[in-house]
């Protein structure tokens, strides 16, 4: 039975917030991209303290009602609607007949890499990996969940690497904040040093991959390409 969410809001009558929540679920739905607060606010010509406290109420409600497969979250200030990741199995189903090839598994090594030690250069992934990993950044900025977030200041001035907003999305993290410690792995962070190249955390791959799996659907043996590596 669906839980009866209700936030009182003495600044708006019932069916003022209601034709709000009707505007900004349609808005969100829209755009496909994650809208700020104040983005909302000047579409709807309203006061961003009133949004924002529908858009909390919304929050809840979604949350908690039941019968509804999607829900509305809020990443870096951003608010976007998402599918309920309890019906990840259907849409696994769905997304197979549309398949995209799965990320390989150096392409996982540098974004482990990549979100825990950013900003970075290339060539300290590659130094962490002992590989080049240039195809492996690449296809994460194709993806994207990398991009290019700045320059080192030093001769050459190489490109350093962070993560994206869209790879918050994907693992259904707030912030940066979010990402799991490398306690919780049983690692510490010397794992990711260029002194250990081949001892960083294979948990944390394997989380990384089962992650995408749930978001892409498993792929045939056929699809992994050794061209990717």
């Amino acid at each position: 039975m669906d839980k009866n969410i209700g936030i009182q809001i003495p600044f708006m009558d019932d069916e003022s917030k209601n034709a709000m929540k009707s505007a900004i679920e349609s808005l969100l739905f829209a755009s496909g991209e994650p809208l700020s607060l104040s983005d909302l606010s000047n579409h709807l010509e309203e006061k961003s303290k009133n949004v924002e406290a529908v858009l909390q109420e919304m929050i809840e409600e979604y949350e908690n009602t039941l019968s509804r497969g999607i829900k509305l979250i809020s990443i870096k200030g951003k608010y976007q609607l998402v599918t309920k990741g309890e019906n990840a199995d259907y849409l696994q189903k769905l997304l197979k007949k549309n398949k995209r090839q799965s990320l390989s598994q150096a392409s996982i090594e540098s974004l482990a890499i990549i979100a825990y030690k950013q900003p970075i250069t290339r060539v300290d992934i590659d130094e962490i990996r002992g590989v080049k990993s240039e195809s492996a950044v690449n296809r994460l900025i194709e993806r994207d969940l990398i991009k290019e977030v700045g320059r080192l200041e030093v001769p050459g001035r190489p490109i350093l690497y962070g993560t994206t907003e869209e790879f918050l999305r994907q693992f259904e993290l707030k912030d940066l904040k979010d990402l799991p410690s490398l306690d919780f792995f049983g690692q510490d962070e010397e794992v990711l040093s260029e002194d250990n190249n081949e001892s960083y955390s294979e948990e944390l791959k394997q989380e990384l991959q089962q992650d995408i799996d749930i978001l892409e659907g498993e792929e045939d043996d056929e699809d992994f390409n050794s061209s990717d590596l």
